[in-house]
């Protein structure tokens, strides 16, 4: 397994710099685009940059359980790159898209979804992303003075009770690389792995780094982060923003990210919100 030291400061994601398709040509979801003008956006609803995520929304991506408010790391970036494509805040409507849900077949009611998910090979299959605007560890949260709690290697991991949310990469990890002797317990949503892991249900829960972070530093007093670990599988593990399978939209979404990574506004974003997680320990 490759390790690494995590320093958010440092921004973790290279975003290449794509410009719009013309009409002639497919960009690499196999949509195409004429224009990345305002104007001539494929939109959901005219005038208006429609964006999913879920509730409630977790701090440190979303503050006070609210994505419209420009605060936390993915409204941030939703907004920033909102403002590259031409809109003002006013002009961004939100909807609730549940998580397990997003990645489905078929039509949204969104123009993009940002919602920590990971781009896989499977959900592409029916859905598109952008290019990675994080770069995602998994992150062990155990109760301090726990056996689990004092483990050093992901091997150690297997011996425990372990769980994560329900269709999240975290779950992927506790079954492909850990390969615990018990079978993972699986959750709706990271509020019932919290309560199963505080009521003794759970010996650790799983989650991306940041929100493991989150969990243990506010949410589970007598908590602790154990340590990261990044699941060896092939590429480095990244968050992408999701739509429509063969949504026009893509490219240009994709050259806002880059105009964001270029002048540096996206490590700035990630500086602000996601700086606190550092120095967390590599599980070997």
């Amino acid at each position: 397994m490759r390790l690494r030291r995590t320093a958010l400061a440092v921004l973790p994601v290279l975003v290449a710099a794509i410009a719009c398709a013309p009409a002639d040509e497919d960009d690499d979801s196999g949509a195409a685009t004429a224009s990345c003008e305002k104007g001539d956006l494929p939109l959901t609803q005219e005038g208006t940059l429609t964006v999913g995520t879920d509730s409630p929304a977790f701090s440190p991506w979303f503050v006070d359980e609210d994505p419209t408010n420009g605060e936390g790391f993915e409204s941030a970036v939703a907004y920033a790159v909102a403002d590259e494509l031409g809109f003002t805040p006013e002009e961004v409507t939100w909807v609730t898209v549940p998580f397990n849900t997003s990645f489905a077949p078929g039509e949204k009611n969104f123009d993009f979804d940002i919602n920590q998910i990971s781009i896989t090979d499977e959900r592409k299959q029916v859905v598109d992303f952008s290019d990675g605007y994080y770069s995602a560890s998994q992150a062990v949260v155990a109760l301090d003075g726990s056996p689990v709690s004092e483990v050093t290697t992901v091997a150690e991991l297997a011996d425990y009770n372990l769980g994560a949310q329900t269709a999240t990469t975290s779950l992927k990890a506790i079954r492909d690389v850990v390969k615990p002797d018990q079978k993972p317990a699986v959750f709706e949503d990271t509020v019932a792995a919290k309560n199963a892991l505080l009521n003794g249900q759970t010996d650790a829960i799983l989650a991306d780094l940041p929100t493991a972070f989150y969990i243990s530093a506010a949410e589970i007093p007598g908590s602790k982060l154990v340590g990261q670990f990044q699941p060896e599988t092939g590429d480095q593990e990244e968050f992408g923003m999701l739509f429509e399978k063969g949504s026009d939209l893509v490219p240009c979404v994709n050259e806002a990210l880059a105009t964001l990574t270029e002048n540096g506004t996206l490590a700035e974003i990630e500086q602000k919100w996601l700086s606190d997680v550092v120095d967390v320990p590599e599980l070997q």
